[in-house]
């Protein structure tokens, strides 16, 4: 993929992160998300790809979304093919509320790249580098726990684990701390949580979650680009909610969507199952503040961005501190920033 697309790429989620922010604290979680997506969509539209979106949000709780199938791009002959992630808002409820660690994200691979997942829950373990090969998601957690710290070298009082802090984790929440692990429990946003396992400014040597399947996918993304390690495995909603399976439509359709696309919900995905493409590019930019990035701020029509790009062939980061006079955009984009 050629080098001078991942700028294109950080003008996305730029522009994403500009049009939600006008959103924060406000209440309105669908605004934000459909704001976002508007800008996204618009940027992509700009770029010279031969884009499809294959993981992106909506398909259960018919969200505002860049849909599934959806084809972006200039789309000239020329053109490169490509797969794109998206998740317009990750963390639209901490936009609505004015809480941190909201990101505008993506992840863009070559054709094929993306394990095609439906939109539900999946279970993740992820690891930085410097515990690549120590995870294996059919063992217990408490197993993976240790064995992650013998490959860091640590002692389980030294570990740090980040997991989000929803009832369905507060049991294994407790039993890591009784073993002495630190835990950093996030409300929500759990690409920014597993951003921060891989990264070297960073105390997190773990993730481990419930969360959603696309959100996963560009996790691995991420997390391939940097060098670590994820293993995953999709889980139906009635797994999650302690619900009947019989009686919940939600997770039966959930269940025909997958069998439909050939997926083995038993099945445990490496991250290489998750992410076939080692040139994956990835990039986020911040919409509040948070433990990965800094939001958007504006003083009238000047805004400030901070955008975190990665380039997987070359495992380069850029933290990228952007200026934005709203006066000088496009006119198409214009209306969803200003």
């Amino acid at each position: 993929m050629k080098r001078e697309l991942a700028i294109e790429f950080a003008r996305v989620t730029e522009a994403a992160a500009l049009a939600a922010h006008k959103w924060v604290g406000r209440g309105d979680k669908e605004a934000a998300d459909q704001a976002a997506v508007d800008a996204m969509r618009t940027m992509l539209n700009k770029i010279h790809i031969n884009g499809e979106i294959v993981i992106g949000e909506g398909e259960i709780d018919e969200a505002p979304m860049l849909y599934i199938g959806e084809k972006v791009g200039l789309r000239k002959d020329l053109d490169i093919a490509v797969d794109i992630a998206v998740d317009p808002v990750e963390g639209t409820r901490m936009t609505a509320q004015g809480q941190g660690n909201a990101l505008a994200v993506m992840a863009i691979g070559n054709k094929d790249s993306f394990l095609k997942a439906p939109d539900m829950y999946m279970e993740k373990l992820i690891v930085g580098p410097d515990a690549r090969g120590a995870i294996d998601l059919n063992l217990p957690l408490l197993d993976n726990v240790t064995n992650v710290a013998k490959a860091l070298d640590k002692s389980l009082d030294e570990l740090v684990m980040v997991i989000l802090d929803k009832p369905r984790h507060h049991k294994v929440i407790k039993d890591l701390q009784q073993m002495g692990v630190r835990i950093f429990a996030i409300p929500d946003g759990d690409v920014a949580g597993s951003i921060l396992t891989a990264i070297i400014d960073s105390d997190a040597d773990m993730l481990y979650g419930i969360g959603g399947a696309p959100e996963g996918v560009i996790s691995a993304a991420v997390i391939k680009a940097l060098g670590g390690d994820m293993q995953a495995r999709l889980k139906l909603r009635n797994e999650v909610k302690g619900i009947s399976l019989e009686n919940d439509k939600i997770s039966n359709f959930e269940k025909s969507r997958c069998e439909e696309m050939g997926i083995d919900i038993s099945n445990v995905f490496t991250i290489d199952d998750l992410v076939k493409d080692d040139e994956v590019i990835f990039a986020a930019t911040g919409i509040t503040d948070g433990d990965l990035l800094t939001g958007v701020s504006r003083k009238k029509n000047i805004a400030r961005t901070q955008t975190l790009l990665i380039r997987g062939k070359t495992k380069t980061i850029r933290y990228i501190n952007s200026v934005h006079n709203l006066d000088f955009k496009d006119e198409d984009l214009k209306g969803l920033i200003k």
